[in-house]
């Protein structure tokens, strides 16, 4: 089954085939009336050109329909390239119908672009569904109109009458809605005007081409009336004028949808209104001088060389200073009022004189310039060592570039740029300033000497913002310095704190426990109970030790000396509970590791001794892959570890391996035991055997 989005395309693809092929015929048959095309659309101008007006109508309704199936703005064009396109090969049959059908179905094609599209571009859609009443009034309405079209009286061409002319009451209320043209044409304008009002930034680009085309077309044909009914020149002109501008709209409409972004339609309109000025001046003085004075002196209508050099030198001579004066005005119409160079160094020296942060100076610095130079952009470097970077632009909302490496000390090339100024003091390089202008656009002699000057004034002020960065950079260094000394204050106490809970007080417990149990055998087996006191003294030697060697922060000699194996086999053979140590792929490792693992082990295997009621514990010790591996199980009770809270001996093993970089790891269920397990990233091989660990 098709998809909804192929079946557009294949309808646009089709409509514009059929269309594409009506105009090759049309024009066709117009090459074979060798007596003269017929006086349809636009005379003998609109029959050569009209072709080219369907093909640009099937071309744009192809192209978005392929790559925008959802907006039906290609859909629109398409449909009206075919009826325009069969409209034009029924007119050029030379038959009375094939005349009849051309009257009316050209105003069918062209006069829904007016009234619809306005209403649906750009994307397609209404602007809200307040629209709908507009866009369904707006469908009857041009059936109506269209049949009104199709019976109106009079001639299609010289000597052929319409011949399903109506009259009466009925041809009376079809012409009424003739007066509706304006008012749906408005409501489309209004539309886009509120489009324009709401959108955002790219939504204005494309609304900007849509206007400007037909802004174009309404004036290339109020041009071409007068040039023709006042100045006289041939119909046919007028005609190729009008005609040849109603292509604008669709080129547009193709730029705006699928283009808009790689085109400044800023730049086409300044340039429109330069070029447009200049012709109408060009004209304006050749007139004045050649018909109007020709007609003073009494030239009686022919054409006077004299009058023609004169004109020309005129308009030679008063060419640039008027483009000049026409680019200016077109400048501030289309870019908005720019500063001269005197208010922008009078702003520059106000706003910095009221501004101390970097953060204000800089973005401060960019606007004026951009005002200054109606740059597109413009940007604020600053030197940080051989690098720099874009601490400031404007418009503010615009990316910032990419750091720059110096090369030679020197500014670097910034091909994104126009210009690029390096600002320096005292022959030190602190920074750059860049002026990006729109396409087609140059600096003037006037920006490039305010951009210098502007550069000049900008090396204090970047001196100084440099300083004041440096200086924050020493603040917030030395306030996080204060606070690594603090943190590594509350660290040490809470490893004396886990040390003495997980090492001195496992020593402590287990002496409590050997006392409970000598106490039990002190009257059923006293000489076990002697033998079991004599290992008591033992402990407590051992427990105070451990204490004596915490108390001078020393790490524990046997861990130190031997490693780990050793010193938690030596920790097993004093547990209650019967201990396995076994171990594979160990080397050494750091002192910060070896502890943590080490502690790790002892608070689980007390863990064991208090809670577990366990038979055996396995305490398993892996070294690969650039981690060391532990886990301590037994086969005890067990918990739910869904309900019960963790206690601080886990959360100290929790800390110890997440200071590492390492993960933690408790499972257990009821009845079948514990296992506590961690992994912690080492570089295996690096700590050799033997107490070179301990003192690394």
């Amino acid at each position: 089954m098709r998809s909804p989005r192929f079946r557009v395309q294949w309808l646009v693809w089709s409509t514009s085939g059929v269309a594409l092929t009506c105009a090759a015929v049309s024009l066709w048959l117009l090459l074979l009336a060798r007596g003269g095309p017929s006086a349809g659309y636009g005379g003998v101008a609109g029959n050569l050109l009209m072709p080219i007006i369907v093909a640009a109508l099937a071309a744009v309704g192809w192209l978005i329909g392929s790559r925008q199936p959802a907006n039906v703005i290609g859909l629109l064009f398409s449909t009206s390239a075919v009826v325009t396109g069969l409209a034009l090969v029924a007119g050029e049959t030379g038959t009375l119908l094939g005349a009849w059908f051309n009257n009316w179905a050209l105003y069918l094609a062209l006069v829904p672009l007016l009234v619809v599209l306005p209403l649906l571009f750009p994307d397609g859609r209404l602007l809200s569904t307040r629209w709908k009443p507009v866009l369904a009034a707006a469908v009857p309405w041009l059936v109506l109109s269209t049949l009104y079209q199709a019976v109106q009286p009079g001639d299609l061409e010289p000597g052929k009458p319409n011949p399903f002319a109506a009259h009466g009451t009925a041809l009376t209320v079809l012409g009424a809605t003739q007066v509706l043209i304006p008012v749906f044409i408005i409501c489309g304008l209004l539309s886009l005007g509120l489009r324009y009002r709401r959108g955002t930034s790219d939504v204005r680009h494309q609304l900007k081409w849509l206007i400007f085309s037909v802004a174009v077309y309404f004036l290339a044909n109020s041009v071409a009336v007068f040039l023709h009914r006042v100045v006289g020149i041939p119909a046919l002109w007028a005609e190729v004028v009008s005609i040849a501008a109603l292509l604008g709209i669709p080129a547009a409409t193709l730029v705006a949808v699928l283009k808009y972004r790689l085109y400044d339609i800023d730049v086409v309109i300044s340039r429109t209104l330069v070029y447009g000025s200049l012709a109408a001046f060009i004209t304006g003085i050749y007139v004045a001088i050649v018909v109007g004075v020709g007609s003073l002196i009494g030239s009686g209508g022919k054409p006077n060389l004299a009058l023609s050099i004169i004109a020309t030198a005129i308009v030679a001579a008063a060419f640039q200073p008027a483009r000049e004066r026409v680019q200016n005005v077109a400048n501030r119409l289309v870019y908005g009022k720019r500063a001269t160079p005197y208010e922008v160094l009078s702003q520059f020296s106000e706003r910095v004189a009221e501004s101390y942060a970097a953060d204000e100076v800089l973005p401060r610095m960019a606007r004026v310039l951009a005002e200054g130079t109606g740059a597109l952009r413009a940007g604020v470097w600053l030197r940080s060592g051989d690098v720099v970077h874009e601490a400031a632009s404007w418009p503010g909302e615009s990316p910032r570039a990419e750091r720059a490496n110096l090369v030679g000390g020197a500014f670097p090339d910034m091909p994104e740029a126009d210009r690029a100024l390096a600002v320096q003091h005292q022959g030190e390089l602190l920074g750059a300033l860049t002026v990006t202008k729109r396409k087609g656009e140059s600096l003037t002699p006037v920006e490039e000497k305010l951009l210098l000057d502007l550069g000049s004034q900008a090396g204090l002020v970047l001196k100084n913002v440099g300083l004041t960065a440096e200086l924050l950079q020493r603040l917030e260094d030395l306030r996080a310095s204060r606070q690594r000394l603090v943190a590594a204050q509350d660290d040490e106490r809470r490893r004396v704190e886990r040390n003495l809970h997980d090492g001195a007080q496992q020593n402590l417990v287990a002496l409590k426990v050997k006392l409970g149990l000598a106490e039990m055998l002190a009257e059923k087996d006293p000489a076990k109970a002697k033998e079991l006191v004599g290992q008591l003294k033992s402990d407590a030697d051992e427990a105070l030790e451990t204490l004596r060697d915490l108390a001078r922060g020393i790490y524990p000699p046997l861990l130190a000396d031997q490693g780990l194996v050793v010193a938690l086999e030596a920790q097993a053979r004093k547990a209650t509970v019967p201990v396995e140590v076994v171990a594979s792929g160990l080397s050494r490792y750091p002192q910060e590791t070896e502890a943590a693992v080490y502690f790790c082990c002892l608070e689980a295997l007390q863990n064991v001794q208090k809670y577990a009621s366990a038979d055996l514990v396995v305490v398993t010790l892996t070294g690969s892959d650039g981690h060391l591996d532990f886990a301590v199980r037994d086969d005890g009770l067990g918990f739910d570890s869904r309900l019960v809270k963790r206690g601080a001996g886990l959360t100290n093993m929790a800390d110890r391996i997440d200071a590492l970089g390492g993960t933690l790891e408790v499972a257990s269920a009821q009845g079948d035991g514990t296992s506590v397990s961690g992994s912690v990233p080492v570089l295996p091989g690096t700590w050799p055997a033997g107490g070179e660990a301990a003192s690394a």
